[in-house]
């Protein structure tokens, strides 16, 4: 029995040494900040850029990277239920003859990379991670359906392409800048329509093709001034506002007549 114990232990010890040598162990450490964590949207607010830096740190036992690090930000902003419209012409006349429903997808989307997206991992590594415009999820619904995902149809490259053009989603491969080997630094673009609400800013580190440190970021933009205290009254209490609202469009019929009058 004692021959028996031996031959488990030594098998287990063997066990643990071959699953110690195959698992690759990072010692790597990603801290990132960002320059504001807030925004600030006014009347006269005609975007902004916010900057993300970040460093690697090593411990001693770190080795160096033959082929160095690679970093992925992904942006993501306020979720909303959007709608896209497929026209068609139909006697003449254009209209809407189909839609899809996006539900729950983000309104602002930025994927910021150092370098092309293929060049970092592979397309398995990056469908699993969603990364990038093409492999991010945008949940759809049919006008007469279910919600279901939906691969690279139509509506999905033409919601893409409106998002795009108004500078809401974008893809950057130089996006990232590495000013040492383990500094870098990226600036995320918000454009003079960006969405108020909450933002998550989520960043990778990549060697060799494989993640192996991640680090999160939040970021916040609001509205201040006349144009919020506009927005709230509208929303509550929407009644008085409506009101208030009709009385000073009265008013000002009112006093137009009253100056421009003819006698």
């Amino acid at each position: 029995m004692r021959t028996t114990a031996s031959k488990w232990i030594a098998l287990a010890a063997g066990l643990a040494g071959l699953v110690g040598a195959t698992t690759p162990a990072s010692a790597e450490r990603l801290v990132s900040s960002l320059s504001n964590h807030r925004v600030m949207v006014t009347s006269n607010f005609t975007g902004d850029e916010v900057v993300l830096f970040g460093g690697i740190e090593q411990d001693a036992n770190s080795k160096p990277r033959r082929g160095g690090y690679d970093i992925v930000a992904t942006v993501t902003g306020p979720r909303q239920t959007l709608v896209t419209f497929r026209k068609s012409r139909v006697l003449g006349i254009w209209i809407n003859t189909d839609s899809r429903i996006f539900e729950n997808v983000p309104v602002y989307l930025a994927v910021l990379a150092n370098r092309p997206l293929d060049d970092i991992a592979s397309p398995e590594t990056l469908q699993r991670l969603q990364l990038g415009l093409g492999n991010f999820p945008l949940p759809q619904r049919a006008s007469g359906g279910g919600v279901d995902t939906f691969g690279d149809d139509p509506f999905r490259a033409a919601f893409l392409k409106l998002r795009i053009d108004a500078s809401l989603y974008r893809e950057v491969s130089n996006g990232v800048t590495f000013l040492t080997p383990a500094l870098f630094r990226a600036s995320i673009p918000l454009p003079a329509t960006v969405p108020v609400g909450n933002y998550e800013v989520d960043v990778r580190l990549f060697v060799d093709g494989a993640p192996i440190a991640r680090t999160q970021s939040a970021l916040e933009v609001y509205k201040a001034g006349f144009e919020q205290v506009v927005s709230s009254a509208a929303r509550n209490p929407g009644l008085l506002y409506g009101i208030m609202t009709a009385m000073m469009a009265l008013a000002t019929g009112w006093f137009a007549s009253v100056v421009f009058r003819r006698d």
